[in-house]
Parts: structure tokens; sequence; C-alpha cells
């Protein structure tokens, strides 16, 4: 008698809005790794509706690229994934090539606390580091002190509900809690 073996569905995300709504994406199981809840991110994008299009994004600790590819579905001129771990980088590059989406995308093998040499400013930026880490104070310490964003830049970003930060580089425009999350947009200012 054999054994028939289940395999596990592979952790999948699902487009919310624009071009790609409704796909599917997967992800591979990495430690820290939770995308944004999908009304999470509805929220966000009903948000950032008038700065979308045409717009250069930046998904710093990208996980599974939820929110850029948000953002290139729903119009965004380029995106550049910032990943550490390689086996997450890699079903980004695949997703990219999945939704054709390689030549408005660039997916980097890096530390988001290192700071990130580019051509070209960015208009808005997504933050959802490991949560209760001083990531996103050192990724936002070397941001707003760099040349990577345009002149009132939006940045995401999200949080455990009761992580304090602080920055008085920027204006929070919006904040909300869903759960145990703090989201929230902010402004360069």
């Amino acid at each position: 008698m054999s054994k028939s073996r289940t395999r596990q569905p592979a952790n999948q995300i699902r487009m919310i809005g624009g071009q790609w709504r409704g796909r599917k994406l997967s992800f591979p199981d990495a430690e820290g790794l939770r995308p944004t809840a999908d009304r999470v991110r509805e929220t966000v994008f009903n948000w950032l509706a008038d700065h979308v299009s045409g717009s250069r994004c930046l998904d710093m600790f990208a996980g599974s690229g939820a929110l850029g590819f948000e953002a290139l579905s729903r119009g965004a001129r380029h995106c550049c994934f910032v990943e550490k771990n390689p086996a997450v980088f890699r079903q980004i590059q695949a997703n990219c090539e999945l939704l054709n989406a390689t030549s408005q995308s660039e997916v980097v093998l890096a530390d988001a606390n290192i700071p990130l040499h580019t051509s070209e400013p960015f208009d808005i930026v997504f933050l959802d580091p490991p949560f209760k880490s001083a990531s996103l104070q050192r990724c936002l310490n070397w941001l707003i002190n760099s040349a990577t964003l345009t002149p009132g830049a939006l940045i995401y970003i999200e949080t455990a509900k009761d992580e304090p930060w602080r920055n008085d580089s920027l204006n929070i425009l919006k904040e909300k809690y869903a759960g145990e999350v703090c989201f929230r947009l902010t402004e360069l200012k």
C-alpha cells in the first residue's frame, strides 16, 4: 500500500486592485515574513490613490512584495524591491517574471538597513520591517538623510501596535490600527 503525499499549498497573496486584481502570487516561508493584510493594503492604496500612477516606488524589507506589486498593478512606473533573504529575493524575481513586470521593476538582494544607491529618487516608500527591531529607525535615518527620496516623498510605515518610533523629518498624514498592527502614511517635510 503506497502512501500518497499531500503537498502543502504555497503561501500566497492576492492582488486587490489594478491590472492584476485577483492574481495570486506565491512567497516562501521565511522567519518574520508577514505580508500586509488585504484590508490594510486596500486602505493604504485608497490613501495613495492620487499618487501611485506614474510614481517610482521603493519596497524596503520587501518580503512577499505585496506592497510593491500592488503599486505596480495600480500604475506605478517603477518599483525597486529590497530583500535580504536569498530565497525570498528569488521568489520576488520569479513573481516579476510571472507578471511580465521585469521592465518596470528591480529586485535588489541587500539589507534595507544599509544605504541604497540609486540613479533616480523615489516618490513612495513602503517600510514594513520586522516588528520590534531597530530596523525601522536605522532605515529611516539613512533614507531621510540621502538623495534617495523626492521632495515631499510619501513613506508608508507599518509597525506593531505598541512599537514606538519617531522621526521629526516626517509628517503623519493618516494612521490606523488593524488588530496588533499600526499603519500610517507619512510625508517627508
